[in-house]
């Protein structure tokens, strides 16, 4: 069973970099929509690692895409080498974590908000969803997407335990992912409330147009999630309060709470990255820490919602074969 799930997200891995290695060498030949560069809208060309980069990048795509593809194949095959797995962790890195930037969170943390504005008459700014996902961050997913491809086909390829991602280690890790974006919260929630809190007078008053009620908004999101996050570790994380209609008492599917913690973990840790380069980039002063600081902590939440979900999911799982072990004693 190992094997074919192997086989299965090496093959699927292998067809997402073959498909985006010959978007690659598209672009490179003239074909529109490279997503980088002159065509991002990105103001100042901060955003993006590829800012700087022109579509005859598009020859760089390819053969990464072909790395990757081989990468993939050889992970279906010969799980006596740890070459394949050397390469593949490498490799989904750069797409999860170092090519998308802080857009995609942004893109997440305002889709709700849109979804509802019509609701209540908000204009936002005239903002729509072609806003929040331009194409150039639409490609940020299918790139996190390829990475997630690989890293599936990489752990299913390699047999050694994770015994790290204990119950106990799990709990220790949503500790800190609830602890960590406290600070973020705070700084936006004093901004919100007219308190310079981390930042100087003439900072906020620059935001006063609405700029830091978006602020508030994110940083209630965040906190939310915080929340959530603790239903990794509580009871309330596997059988459905009883509060909750229709759903009381049943059991959480673990892909209902693994799916989007993951992904929260990956958005919050490429948004943190970002901020960490600019910050060194010396794009912010230093004295205003309220705008900077908290969000360079962002790395080591996400790092610690992904142990946390990790460690959830390895408990249900184990909780599930237990159930049906003891399934079977009672047939026998």
């Amino acid at each position: 069973m190992t094997t074919i799930t192997s086989h299965r997200r090496g093959h699927a891995a292998a067809l997402w970099a073959l498909a985006y290695g010959i978007l690659g060498a598209a672009w490179a030949l003239g074909f529109p929509g490279y997503p980088w560069g002159a065509s991002d809208p990105d103001p100042d060309r901060a955003l993006s690692i590829l800012a700087g980069t022109t579509p005859n990048f598009g020859w760089w795509i390819a053969a990464f895409a072909l790395l990757t593809a081989v990468t993939a194949l050889a992970l279906t095959h010969r799980r006596d080498s740890r070459v394949p797995l050397l390469l593949a962790w490498p490799i989904a890195a750069v797409l999860i974590l170092v090519i998308p930037d802080s857009r995609l969170m942004m893109g997440v943390a305002y889709t709700p908000l849109l979804l509802i504005a019509p609701a209540f008459g908000w204009s936002l700014g005239g903002a729509t969803f072609a806003d929040a996902w331009p194409w150039p961050v639409l490609n940020q997913l299918v790139c996190v997407l390829g990475g997630l491809l690989l890293a599936a086909a990489a752990l299913a390829h390699d047999r050694s335990p994770r015994g790290w991602f204990s119950p106990e280690r799990g709990r220790r890790a949503v500790y800190v992912a609830v602890a960590v974006p406290l600070l973020y919260c705070a700084t936006r929630w004093a901004w919100a409330l007219g308190i310079p809190l981390g930042v100087s007078d003439k900072f906020l008053a620059e935001g006063e147009d609405g700029l830091w009620l978006a602020g508030a908004y994110l940083a209630t999101f965040g906190a939310l999630g915080g929340v959530l996050t603790l239903g990794l570790t509580q009871r309330w994380g596997e059988v459905f309060p009883r509060w909750l209609p229709v759903l009381r008492g049943r059991r959480v599917p673990p892909l209902l709470a693994v799916i989007p913690a993951g992904f929260v973990s990956i958005i919050i840790t490429v948004a943190g990255l970002t901020y960490i380069r600019w910050t060194i980039a010396g794009r912010f002063a230093l004295a205003e820490w309220g705008a900077w600081l908290p969000e360079c902590f962002w790395p080591l939440w996400g790092a610690a919602l992904a142990a946390a979900t990790v460690s959830y999911h390895q408990r249900r799982k184990h909780d599930a074969h237990r159930t049906l072990a003891t399934l079977s004693l009672i047939h026998i």
